[in-house]
């Protein structure tokens, strides 16, 4: 993008997987954008002027403006750049259903997931009860909205709502290394299964996530931190 006035730059982490939801929106699109790698032991002067409020990653730029929350992000990017392939459809009533499921996975589904990773013992076993049924919901809620006529929702291509379902479960194999528990059951939620497996093989997706191990060395990081607060 030519010009200072469409600069983009996207302020995040290489491992936070709101952040690779608006890198996988930017790339479905075509947008050339500039990434600053976010230490957030030791946040710049940049990220704290832009999102004073949380001071959380990401944060999008665009001609000097910031632009908060993975999910604000994609609607922005999709309604900025209107060329290129459509992240949420035109419909109202589509575009309400994409809203709708992509709210389910961000605040209940992937809250569920977090509980697993920051528990142990019979808590844990709690919160993995609460990711099977979320996962139950989605599967009959998916079933009833898109008929299975692609393996996506947004017909050929990434819409959002795949974007955030790949960003929650699309690590789903670490998570089943790190934790000893297979979310993703073919018999159980046949529908989901297929979905995440034909998003995660997507060129796409595969250039943009990160390597397996450093996943794993940064679950186990995180999981070991919230068990220590826990008993501290």
């Amino acid at each position: 993008m030519a010009g200072e006035e469409n600069r983009v730059v996207l302020h995040g982490t290489w491992a936070s997987l709101y952040g690779k939801r608006v890198e996988l929106a930017l790339k479905v699109k075509g947008i050339e954008y500039e990434f600053v790698e976010e230490d957030l032991t030791d946040k710049s002067e940049a990220l704290l002027r832009y999102y004073p409020v949380h001071k959380k990653v990401p944060v999008l730029v665009h001609n000097g403006k910031p632009i908060a929350e993975s999910l604000v992000i994609i609607e922005y990017i999709d309604e900025t750049w209107k060329e290129g392939p459509r992240l949420l459809p035109q419909d109202p009533y589509e575009r309400a259903k994409v809203r709708f499921w992509a709210g389910f996975l961000h605040q209940q589904l992937f809250e569920a997931m977090a509980s697993v990773i920051k528990t142990d013992g019979g808590a844990q076993e709690r919160a993995v009860k609460e990711v099977h049924e979320k996962l139950r919901v989605l599967e009959e809620g998916i079933n009833g909205s898109y008929p299975r006529g692609s393996p996506f929702t947004n017909g050929d291509g990434m819409g959002l709502l795949d974007i955030v379902v790949c960003s929650i479960l699309g690590a789903h194999k670490v998570q089943e290394e790190v934790l000893g528990v297979n979310f993703l059951d073919p018999e159980k939620y046949p529908t989901v299964t297929s979905w995440v497996k034909a998003l995660i093989e997507l060129p796409l997706v595969k250039e943009e996530m990160p390597p397996h191990e450093k996943l794993v060395g940064v679950f186990q990081f995180f999981r070991a931190r919230a068990l220590e607060s826990a008993a501290a």
